[in-house]
């Protein structure tokens, strides 16, 4: 993943602009919020719900933590080649049968998705999308970049596959991300994958913690002080069109998981390409409404993009609490059908070509 990049555009934005937003379990410190400069577009809306017509909220149901991590040793492999690729889509398309799902494989220029589908129980719902990259780099096993984001997705298919909700539930997982977020591009160019889409919950590296102060990192020069300098925390990127996504992990978080900061972008074009560079991007630009979930990468991650992210450098409570907020997200987000678009939501600029998806 192109963690790099993400982190210090995102600073970058806040330093020259002041635009983005801390929010640190509800703590909100909001700086000047800037006009956005590109028209807004129309998007997929419905009349909210009055609040006696909603359902009642559905309980998320409790994550296995031995099965995730059961799932993150079992991929604790490189998985750049063709072969090393086509074993780790074998034991995902195993899983997501063993957990009553009926995975189909999206074919590209030279990769290959897998995606699922579980209907909702109201068509006019919409459909949320939980997503994750399985593939690494050449020189490293990638167990955080990603597969501990693998092993979440995994077991939103157990938990939420049989859970009657009005949402619509989709699964992918995206090939060839570290390449040029190829497998996502594909995925967002198909309209029969994104019709009815309202959201989609990326996940990247969602297994590395450090508790030590100081072993969080941040660029200098922030017009904001940092919220802490351990790297404990969950943190959710989405643009600011979609607060309804963001929200949903601070809503549903609970005292015994990592706390959650979200960053709310605004899609201010120039001022952000290098927040195109990962899987959420491609429904940015589509207008769809996307949030990345990751541990920061490199800002507290020593074996980023190294042969050391092995399966022993894994912080596995951190890892199951991740799990754990991304099922209880998820879950909400499923059972409370609604416009999930704001005032300010539009697609991003056309801002993915070459040069924005090259790895930094």
């Amino acid at each position: 993943m192109r963690k790099l990049g993400i982190w210090l555009a995102l600073f970058f934005v806040t330093l020259v602009g002041v635009i983005t937003g801390w929010n640190w379990h509800g703590i909100q410190l909001r700086p000047q919020i800037l006009e956005t400069s590109f028209q807004q577009s129309p998007v997929r809306s419905r009349s909210p719900q009055s609040r006696a017509e909603m359902p009642a909220p559905i309980e998320a149901p409790a994550i296995n933590p031995d099965r995730v991590l059961a799932d993150v040793e079992a991929l604790a492999f490189k998985r750049h080649s063709e072969a090393e690729r086509s074993r780790t889509r074998d034991y995902i398309a195993s899983a997501l049968r063993e957990a009553d799902w009926l995975p189909q494989f999206q074919t590209f220029e030279n990769g290959i998705n897998v995606v699922a589908e579980r209907s909702g129980t109201d068509p006019s719902a919409g459909a949320i999308l939980v997503a994750a990259h399985y593939d690494s780099i050449e020189q490293s096993p990638g167990v955080d970049d990603n597969a501990t984001g693998v092993a979440a997705v995994l077991e939103t298919a157990r938990l939420l596959g049989q859970l009657p909700t009005p949402r619509t539930l989709k699964l992918a997982l995206f090939d060839l991300e570290e390449v040029g977020l190829l497998g996502s591009l594909a995925y967002a160019a198909d309209d029969s994958l994104t019709e009815n889409l309202e959201g989609a919950i990326v996940m990247d590296m969602i297994g590395f913690a450090c508790h030590t102060e100081g072993c969080q990192q941040y660029p200098a020069g922030l017009p904001i002080s940092p919220p802490t300098d351990r790297g404990d925390f969950l943190a959710v990127i989405g643009d600011r069109g979609h607060m309804s996504l963001i929200n949903a992990f601070h809503e549903t978080s609970q005292s015994d998981l990592p706390q959650v900061l979200s960053l709310p972008i605004p899609l201010l074009g120039p001022l952000t390409p290098d927040l195109l560079r990962s899987d959420h991007a491609p429904f940015w630009q589509k207008g769809i409404g996307a949030v990345m979930v990751t541990d920061t990468a490199n800002y507290r991650n020593p074996n980023y993009h190294q042969p050391t992210d092995t399966l022993d450098k894994i912080d596995r409570p951190f890892l199951t609490g991740a799990t754990q907020l991304v099922i209880n997200a998820t879950t909400a987000l499923l059972s409370t059908p609604g416009n999930l678009t704001n005032d300010a939501a539009a697609p991003a600029p056309n801002l993915l070509d070459e040069t924005s998806t090259t790895p930094l």
